[in-house]
């Protein structure tokens, strides 16, 4: 990816979850922190985002998340978090070049291990598959 991003990388991005992209919302409550979980770069060079929300609190009812454990929470410098979990049964999706969400010129806060987003990867594959999990940021 490029200015040194790369898969399991940790970010402040400005989050949309599902609930609130169903009520019409169109921004996040906050910046929180999210795990670029892919990276693409097309033919025109743009760099295709799939970021996986985090947060210190269990997911609600619907949603799929796993536990983040305590080294990976120290990793990606979430060091505020007692707890934290990744939601693997949604992700928003955005092109780095054109957003107008994601920071470019912010770096990384941390990044998960390979192992770690293996399992990631395992768990959120069959959400993307289905393909209702996308929240699309592009527009």
């Amino acid at each position: 990816m490029t200015d040194g991003f790369r898969r399991g990388d940790v970010v402040g991005y400005p989050y949309l979850w599902g609930w609130q992209d169903a009520r019409g919302r169109e921004h996040g409550e906050k910046d929180r922190p999210v795990c670029l979980l892919l990276t693409m770069i097309d033919a025109k060079g743009n760099t295709h985002l799939i970021l996986l929300p985090i947060s210190s609190k269990p997911p609600f009812e619907g949603q799929i998340g796993i536990e983040i454990p305590k080294l990976e929470l120290r990793r990606a410098n979430l060091t505020g978090y007692e707890r934290g979990w990744i939601t693997v049964s949604e992700y928003n999706y955005d092109i780095l070049e054109r957003s107008y969400h994601f920071d470019a010129g912010e770096p990384p806060q941390g990044r998960f291990s390979e192992a770690f987003l293996e399992g990631i990867r395992q768990a959120f594959a069959p959400h993307l598959a289905a393909g209702n999990a996308r929240i699309d940021r592009t527009k």
